[in-house]
């Protein structure tokens, strides 16, 4: 399914919509490059599953962990692994594993340790189609 959006609130809300249908163990990979609205996903899927607490790329902590929501949330961000052996030490499998819902930005940085079943979200820019312009393509895997 292919997506278009023309403002962040936009992007924020279909982010939003696909956590009221989230389930346990679900992981949806997120990949884009800079700037193209990644956070704002993220953090309307955060507010679609009930969160009220501050939402922001975990990129230092490659993963946060947010209970308050219907599901535990497990947003990561591994834009700056330097190995895919990191991932082991954050626990990695345990969270994809678990009972919540794990959202991984940068996915394509860690494909090889990705579980087959996924939701694979693409988010491009088309600065023809305007500044604010995204596709957002969704594939269930």
């Amino acid at each position: 399914m292919t997506l278009e959006t023309r403002s962040p609130e936009e992007t924020f809300q279909i982010g939003m919509n696909l956590a009221k249908q989230a389930r346990p163990g679900q992981v949806i990979t997120l990949t884009g490059n800079l700037g193209v609205g990644k956070t704002i996903f993220t953090q309307g899927f955060a507010k679609g599953l009930g969160i009220t607490e501050p939402v922001n790329s975990p990129t230092f902590t490659i993963v946060q962990v947010y209970e308050s929501g219907r599901l535990p949330f497990y947003h990561f961000d591994v834009y700056r692994i330097g190995d895919v052996g990191e991932m082991d030490e954050v626990g990695f499998d345990e969270y994809v594993m678990g009972e919540g819902v794990s959202l991984i930005e940068w996915a394509n940085l860690i494909e090889e340790i990705l579980p087959e079943r996924r939701m694979e979200i693409i988010i491009e820019k088309d600065l023809e189609q305007g500044f604010d312009y995204r596709r957002i393509t969704i594939n269930e895997l």
